[in-house]
């Protein structure tokens, strides 16, 4: 059974989850509204958004009328979601296994380390790396019948909240980590022969199970060796 404070914490990350996807959808739906009227705002993000639609409402006052509630709304979903992101933060910080050991992996920021903290709990839950990655529903299911026995696509099952955090690390780390990182670089292998998307599910599998050793072991990430230029031979 969870401990109480891994239930508490991932109650306010499933509540944060929930004020964002309010905000996607409220942002959409104006967006939506507008792009009737041939009115466009999809560069424009944070208050840049809200001013966006208040100038463009400002010669439709019936449609502005009609929208004002949806952007009220919306700011007060992202004022909220901000709050929680500042709080969650913070609880990241003042946790020496989020802060010390999970967040020195690739792609891992807060929010991510404290969902694989709170619904993890126990890393001796588990015996193996690879018994974490099948309980968060990332492990191929396996199809056998007759002489059929061929591995398919991930099993989903477990928490998807999580589950899409660690999809998210996997893309800030193969799209912005510059540093050497050898599961990255493995998966930008595998995204060379198979494509990007099935490299992104490989590196959260891989992810979730370098998170689980490292949180077991108490150890940071490990990173490559940057790679010298041989000396040249003396004349």
């Amino acid at each position: 059974m969870k401990s109480y404070d891994s239930h508490r914490v991932r109650s306010v990350l499933v509540a944060r989850a929930k004020l964002v996807g309010m905000k996607r959808t409220l942002s959409n739906t104006i967006r939506s509204l507008l792009k009737t009227f041939g009115q466009f705002t999809q560069r424009a993000r944070g208050k840049a958004f809200a001013e966006r639609v208040r100038e463009l409402m400002a010669d439709e006052p019936l449609l502005g009328k009609g929208i004002e509630g949806l952007l009220a709304s919306w700011e007060a979903v992202s004022r909220q979601a901000r709050d929680l992101d500042r709080l969650l933060s913070g609880l990241a910080r003042r946790d020496p296994v989020c802060r010390d050991i999970l967040m020195t992996a690739p792609g891992v920021g807060a929010i991510t380390a404290l969902a694989f903290k709170s619904v993890i709990d126990d890393p001796a839950r588990f015996k193996r790396g690879e018994e974490v990655g099948a309980y968060l529903g990332l492990a191929p299911k396996r199809h056998q019948s007759g002489d059929t026995d061929r591995m398919g696509c991930i099993s989903r099952c477990g928490d998807a909240l999580l589950r899409g955090y660690l999809f998210e690390a996997a893309t800030v780390a193969m799209m912005r980590v510059k540093r050497d990182c050898a599961p990255v670089t493995w998966a930008k292998g595998v995204a060379k022969r198979s494509g990007s998307s099935k490299a992104r599910v490989a590196l959260a599998r891989k992810l979730a199970v370098i998170l689980f050793a490292m949180w077991r072991k108490n150890e940071t990430f490990r990173w490559s060796e940057p790679k010298t230029e041989p000396q040249a031979m003396a004349a």
